[in-house]
């Protein structure tokens, strides 16, 4: 009995943590496709879950921090949503590739042509971003989700390092590591040219070695074999006498 209680208390315990676990993280998200470098471009991905039961998702807006304005930003088609791109003026322009640029995108907006996310299901909303700032680790997105009875979930709460997430957390972009330089590039380059040509030389080596052990190892099988005929006939002629 003391067993049996342990094990449903167990497993109990397990669902709980499991249930609270998938509430926390049951929320508005972003993710990059391989890596985001700062000062390169990337494509990310907003994960919308949805979360009521009796009603679905119709609309997604994310706005984008004006603090790291991003110069380029390409929504990629979703079947069954509508797409708009808001600009807005920068107060201090941008400078890519050696051009000024005096506007940025502040908001996408997706709005469902049908039915939406409906309950149980979740959705992926691509973008292709950049030029990626290299002053901060990270990009914050405040997003909207309304619902189809007008319910609106706000995600703006930006974490804190350290702390606790917030109930409603903001989706937070983290940036990793610039790419090498094209020097780098061409260093690395080098290198595996290098890198090849010494293990051509270490093949061709061993190449040469193995021929060459071949030849002594086929001449000493004719001369075993040349002495095993002279060893044959000196014993018949033994016998013969």
């Amino acid at each position: 009995m003391n067993v049996s209680r342990i094990a449903l208390a167990g497993g109990v315990a397990a669902s709980t943590v499991l249930l609270l676990a998938g509430t926390a993280s049951a929320h508005v998200s972003v993710q990059p496709q391989g890596e985001a470098a700062k000062g390169g471009y990337a494509t990310v991905n907003f994960k919308v879950p949805n979360e009521r039961d009796n009603a679905s998702t119709v609309k997604l807006e994310v706005n984008f921090p004006t603090d790291h304005p991003l110069a380029s930003v390409s929504p990629q088609p979703v079947a069954g949503w509508k797409i708009e791109v808001t600009k807005s003026k920068l107060a201090k322009p941008l400078e890519v590739h050696g051009k000024k640029i005096n506007e940025a995108v502040s908001k996408v907006t997706w709005t469902a042509d049908g039915s939406g996310i409906e309950p149980g299901f979740f959705q992926q909303f691509p973008l292709s971003v950049g030029q990626l700032p290299e002053d901060t680790d990270q990009l914050v997105f405040k997003a909207l989700q309304t619902y189809s009875n007008k319910e609106v979930v706000r995600w703006i709460e930006e974490p804190t390092e350290g702390g606790e997430e917030p109930e409603s957390p903001a989706p937070v972009l983290a940036l990793t590591a610039p790419a090498a330089d094209a020097h780098g590039a061409a260093a690395d380059d080098k290198s595996g040219e290098a890198a090849k040509e010494t293990t051509a030389s270490s093949d061709e080596a061993s190449s040469s070695n193995s021929d060459s052990t071949a030849r002594v190892l086929g001449i000493v099988g004719i001369v075993v074999g040349v002495a095993g005929v002279a060893f044959g006939v000196l014993a018949g002629r033994r016998r013969s006498a």
